[in-house]
């Protein structure tokens, strides 16, 4: 395969460079991604990657926020009320999930601080604020929704692509409570389970706010 010649740009930029990495870790995982294995990709010299994206760590943070950049997309046009603005993004993050499966690991076990990433949590937490929230209820707020939201999603995307499907079946004789239960598990990865359960952190703020009061 020709490749440019080392150090040049090669018709690169970085956001050509984020989408073929991320367009590589969705097809192979990002056990075999590498810089030399994406320049493969490109048809350029590892070096013409590094003239813009200095670096692996940087690299892993562009996939990231090309990623997150299709959450604030599908968030754009969401009303100024807190609690729609906390659903509406929910649901663009778990999308986005779903259609990048071996990349959101990423997304979860990485600090995300991209602006992309900054300005989404700037517009929640202030429409929080100006919803009187206490300051102490939103600073919290973005630990709780994102706890859930990537535990949850790296929990139902364990198993591959994220299929819908049941919870395994429970031993009833040691485990009679849980087997009882079991029906209302039904449907592990739905959006109606995520909506239930994501409906319960959300009352969770809401509760914690008025046992706090307003600011």
């Amino acid at each position: 395969m020709a490749r440019r010649a080392q150090g040049t740009s090669a018709g690169l930029d970085p956001e050509r460079i984020a989408a073929a990495a991320v367009a590589l870790v969705d097809r192979d995982g990002l056990e075999r991604f590498g810089v030399r294995r994406l320049a493969e990709e490109l048809e350029v010299d590892p070096m013409s990657i590094y003239h813009h994206i200095k670096g692996k760590a940087a690299l892993l943070d562009a996939i990231s926020e090309a990623v997150l950049a299709e959450v604030a997309t599908a968030v754009d046009d969401a009303p100024d009320g807190w609690e729609e603005i906390a659903r509406r993004t929910a649901h663009g993050y778990r999308e986005m999930a779903y259609r990048h499966p071996r990349v959101f690991p990423l997304l979860a076990t990485r600090a995300q601080t991209s602006p992309v990433a900054l300005t989404a949590l700037e517009r929640l937490v202030t429409a929080m604020r100006e919803a009187g929230l206490p300051d102490q209820v939103v600073a919290d707020a973005p630990l709780m929704l994102f706890g859930f939201l990537n535990g949850y999603l790296l929990a139902v995307l364990s198993g591959g692509s994220g299929q819908v499907g049941d919870m395994p079946a429970i031993n009833a004789t040691a485990y009679p409570t849980m087997a009882a239960l079991a029906s209302l598990q039904a449907g592990f990865g739905s959006v109606e389970e995520f909506d239930r359960i994501f409906d319960t952190v959300l009352g969770g703020i809401r509760d914690q706010a008025n046992r706090q009061g307003t600011r």
